[in-house]
């Protein structure tokens, strides 16, 4: 596994957002991200995993980052899910690694865009235990949330913030608003804010996002 980025705040470190990249891409895509973030969040360290590099099926076999393979686009996505499984073990441990070093799992925050964020939205709802402060899912869907999914209490009351781009069309809106559905079918204070863009990330979210993690753990 190669070793995250670590971005240390200002301050003492008394909380924690885990961001995982999208396909393709790598831990220093949301660098600049968590360096603006930081003005407004002096004491919050950020953590950048890696994705480790593999095959992807559907771009013809080529080799990339991601934190799974993706076996088919349509009807849904076809994944591997025991790399899915892996990757949120990698996410498993940066959360106990968090704990261990002194930060409340109530000040932790998965965040993730495109794969990354199918990744923590699994990690948080499906492997995860102990309450967490919160996650953002940005540009993404849930390829293994289900309509027998069943949540517990804690699980229930964990924030999540849904971000998407209206003219995405790589993951499509409505993958995006089926994972809020099944979230607010279930009680979870979610949230759903849509741009006028595609599977980008733009200055408005950014805003948002800071807004929403001041709330939770900023003081």
């Amino acid at each position: 596994m190669t070793t995250p980025m670590i971005v240390q705040p200002s301050q003492s470190a008394d909380a924690s957002v885990i961001w995982l990249h999208g396909l393709g891409a790598d831990r220093y895509d949301f660098l600049p991200v968590a360096e603006m973030l930081q003005e407004r969040l002096p004491s919050t360290r950020f953590i950048l995993p890696q994705a480790p590099t593999r095959p992807v099926t559907i771009n013809g076999g080529w080799s990339m980052p991601s934190w799974y393979d993706i076996l088919a686009m349509s009807p849904a996505r076809a994944i591997d899910q025991a790399q899915l499984d892996e990757s949120a073990d990698q996410v498993l441990a940066l959360i106990a690694a968090e704990r261990a070093s002194g930060i409340a799992a109530d000040r932790i925050i998965l965040a993730g865009f495109s794969q990354g964020g199918a990744v923590v939205l699994h990690t948080a709802f499906l492997r995860h235990d102990e309450a967490l402060g919160g996650v953002l899912a940005l540009s993404t869907y849930a390829p293994t949330f289900s309509d027998d999914m069943l949540l517990s209490d804690t699980k229930r009351q964990l924030p999540v913030l849904c971000l998407h781009g209206r003219f995405d069309d790589v993951v499509i809106p409505d993958m995006g608003r089926a994972a809020f559905d099944h979230l607010h079918a279930r009680s979870v204070p979610v949230k759903w804010r849509d741009y006028p863009m595609a599977h980008e990330v733009i200055p408005e979210e950014i805003r948002d996002i800071a807004d929403w993690l001041s709330e939770r753990l900023a003081r």
